[in-house]
């Protein structure tokens, strides 16, 4: 039976769908597992729809018969688990979906790459590859003066969101050490870029900028960010699987620690430039301070120095992916108004992350 290269978890999201793109743009056939939740945009891949090398799949991860019958088919050579909840808001609000999505689903993920990796002869195997895409946030918050953390940092993480996903980590590791499964972790920092979900940062205030509505600021804007493009994140993972270690972890970000007033405010100052306001009005008066959110970690960073020995470096500037990143998001202003209804009303959300 013929091989599926690739089976990704989530490739209706939005780093999901860059790497789908990605792939197929390089001729690898994939399977694509999404639950379609809100934040799933199937515009993101609609050019897919005659591509012989894709296949999609309506599927919830926590179904572990419709993910054994998947792979059970396809037989796919790599496995990149990206399907998770990962609005930290939304998991103060609601743990109870990211318990299910983010620890249950991982472990169903899991399971399936186990039984089905026992099944391979020898020479499959040792080819075979689980891909558990993680987040900076399970390292915890820094303070200014910390360095970035490298692979070997402890785990402190202070949201529903970032335990969730520190306990799949935890299983992907243990799967590995126990099992044996090759499984490798990614940690990766703030991603941006065409197609994100408008109750981030950087897609939010874009929208409420075309919209002349008040950009929402949690407390005075001085948490720091490390921000990278999502192109640059997709080259790292498939850097990862191409030359990393099986049983490893590693950090995918591009030193690029920035405040998040400033992020807003850089976004201000460049649509000032290409698209200004009326009556000389510049787009920063629209900022206001509100509370800050429970437990809001004051700074991510992350040391990518493992990666980069692996030939692996970031292509994007940040003014540069900003740039096209705004570019894209004023060229599809209509992605912005179909979607934002979406976005969760309750108290906090719809503000930075």
């Amino acid at each position: 039976m013929k091989k599926t290269d690739f089976l990704v978890t989530g490739g209706y999201g939005f780093i999901g769908s860059s790497l789908i793109r990605n792939l197929l743009s390089n001729d690898h056939s994939v399977i694509n597992v999404d639950k379609l939740t809100y934040s799933s945009n199937i515009n993101s891949l609609e050019t897919l729809e005659d591509e012989k090398k894709y296949r999609f799949y309506k599927e919830d991860i926590c179904n572990e018969k419709a993910l054994f019958a998947i792979f059970d088919k396809y037989r796919p050579l790599n496995v990149i688990h990206l399907a998770a909840e990962t609005h930290v808001d939304r998991s103060i609000d609601g743990p109870e979906n990211f318990i299910n999505s983010n620890i249950l689903g991982t472990y169903n993920i899991l399971n399936a790459s186990y039984l089905f990796w026992k099944s391979l002869n020898d020479n499959e195997r040792e080819k075979f590859k689980l891909i558990l895409v993680s987040t900076d946030e399970v390292y915890g918050s820094l303070s200014s003066d910390d360095v970035p953390i490298d692979e070997n940092g402890l785990y402190k993480p202070n949201s529903p969101y970032s335990a969730s996903k520190a306990a799949s980590d935890h299983l992907g590791r243990a799967w590995f050490k126990t099992y044996k499964l090759p499984v490798i972790i990614t940690n990766t920092t703030n991603n941006y870029g065409p197609w994100q979900f408008p109750e981030k940062l950087i897609p939010l205030t874009i929208n409420k900028c075309l919209k002349y509505e008040k950009i929402p600021v949690y407390g005075d804007g001085s948490q720091i960010r490390d921000w990278i493009y999502v192109e640059d994140h997709v080259t790292g993972i498939l850097k990862v699987i191409e030359e990393g270690n099986i049983g490893e972890k590693y950090n995918i970000g591009a030193n690029n620690e920035i405040r998040n007033i400033d992020v807003v405010e850089l976004i201000c100052s460049i649509l000032d430039n290409l698209k200004p306001m009326k009556d000389n009005l510049k787009y920063n008066s629209l900022i206001n301070y509100v509370d800050d959110r429970p437990g809001h970690d004051s700074r991510y960073s992350l040391d990518n120095n493992k990666i980069k020995n692996l030939g692996w470096e970031p292509k994007f500037t940040w003014k540069k992916g900003l740039e096209k990143t705004i570019k894209w998001y004023i060229d599809n202003s209509e992605f912005l108004e179909k979607d934002v209804n979406k976005i969760y009303s309750g108290e906090r959300l719809g503000r930075i992350t």
